[in-house]
């Protein structure tokens, strides 16, 4: 059976494909702390133009050789990292949307179109420019804490390389930066290169609009609430909620990156007392799960999806104090983990680790010979 307003949708289809319509890179993170103190990181990565493979992880070590990539070429910046890293990779590249270093430094890349705006390429500053790419990797490769990249922000140039890749176009990002003390801000370029640095709210970030206008668009909404509301009386009848979540009515729950912040926010600040660093870890794939974008869902108009553009590709989750990295993906829902802290950091090669995720979930039968049922 057909919901009712399909006509209606059918024919708005047909002028959005006329005008076009916009790439959909729509991730989600969020933050929560255990009560042994454990800082969690977690996020979802979608990606418009195909499977960005993901699950292949790339570690950099201690004292490793960076130069910076410019519009002329690799001649910007150089520096030599003082921690080792990993890194989620991306179509091959030696970085990707999320990271973690050896001390528990967070950092990640959240899509932001339209706002970002870096600065113009000046090759009498080249030795201080460098691409988003190498951004990302210049904070995790340098610093220990939120406060450390704070102080040297102002060290570095970030400039806009071209990708063949995507057309040429450019790669407009924000980044969210945690450490183990819970700290966590959210780093914006905009206006040819004005750097603005907000605290997050609960650790909650999406996309565009800026972190400004998302922090405003909250008091739309100061009404919400995990309680149920209360039973009223009208003319000697009392009425009650329908229900569970009557106190949560009106959270937006489609995929634009304004009512991801909400909901993200609404379902991060309620979550139960978490005990145990992993306790946190699992609650942060359970609620992330509310944002997993199933594929065509917000795919080109007319077409039939035959990839995942767009859709939840991976979604990870950081321990930062505990120097751990968990993964699954949209095609395996195992969760796999990469601990840091059995990583040689100062010994080991640049390399990429492909952790073999199958393109079929992951099923176990179970018999009757395995207990009681």
């Amino acid at each position: 059976m057909r919901f009712g307003f399909s006509r209606h949708v059918v024919a708005l289809t047909a002028v959005i494909s006329v005008v076009g319509a916009p790439i959909a890179i729509a991730c989600t993170g969020i933050s929560l702390e255990a009560q042994d103190g454990t800082t969690i990181v977690a996020r979802t990565v979608e990606w418009a133009l195909g499977d960005a493979d993901h699950d292949t992880l790339v570690l950099f070590p201690r004292n490793y050789e960076f130069v910076g990539q410019t519009p002329e070429g690799y001649n910007g910046l150089t520096w030599t990292g003082k921690y080792g890293f990993a890194s989620l990779s991306a179509y091959g590249e030696p970085y990707g949307p999320d990271g973690m270093n050896e001390v528990g430094l967070y950092v990640g890349m959240y899509y932001f179109p339209d706002f970002a705006s870096f600065e113009a390429y000046d090759s009498s500053q080249r030795d201080s420019s460098l691409s988003v790419g190498d951004f990302m990797r210049w904070m995790l490769s340098n610093f220990s804490t939120v406060e450390e990249v704070r102080e040297n922000l102002d060290k570095v140039r970030v400039v806009n390389v071209d990708d063949p890749r995507f057309g040429g176009a450019a790669l407009p990002f924000h980044w969210k930066i945690a450490d183990p003390t819970g700290e966590s801000i959210v780093i914006e370029i905009t206006d040819g290169g004005k750097i603005e640095i907000f605290n997050t709210v609960e650790g909650v970030i999406t996309n565009s609009p800026g972190y400004g206008w998302h922090l405003t668009n909250l008091r739309n909404y100061l009404g919400l609430s995990p309680s149920a509301e209360a039973p009223i009386e009208v003319d000697g009848q009392v009425f009650a909620p329908l229900g569970s979540g009557s106190g949560l009515r009106g959270l937006p729950g489609d995929f634009t990156p304004p009512s991801r912040f909400l909901r993200a926010l609404a379902f991060t600040a309620s979550a139960r007392p978490l005990e145990k660093s992993q306790d946190a870890v699992f609650e942060a794939f359970r609620i992330l799960d509310n944002f997993n974008i199933p594929v065509g869902s917000t795919g080109a108009p007319g077409k039939i999806a035959t990839d995942i553009e767009s859709a939840t590709q991976i979604t990870t989750v950081s321990d930062l104090d505990n120097k751990l990295f968990y993964f699954h993906t949209m095609s395996d829902r195992q969760v796999r983990m990469l601990d840091l802290k059995k990583i040689d950091f100062g010994s080991i090669e640049m390399q990429l680790i492909t952790s073999g995720v199958s393109t079929e979930q992951t099923i176990r039968e179970i018999s009757p010979n395995e207990g009681s049922l």
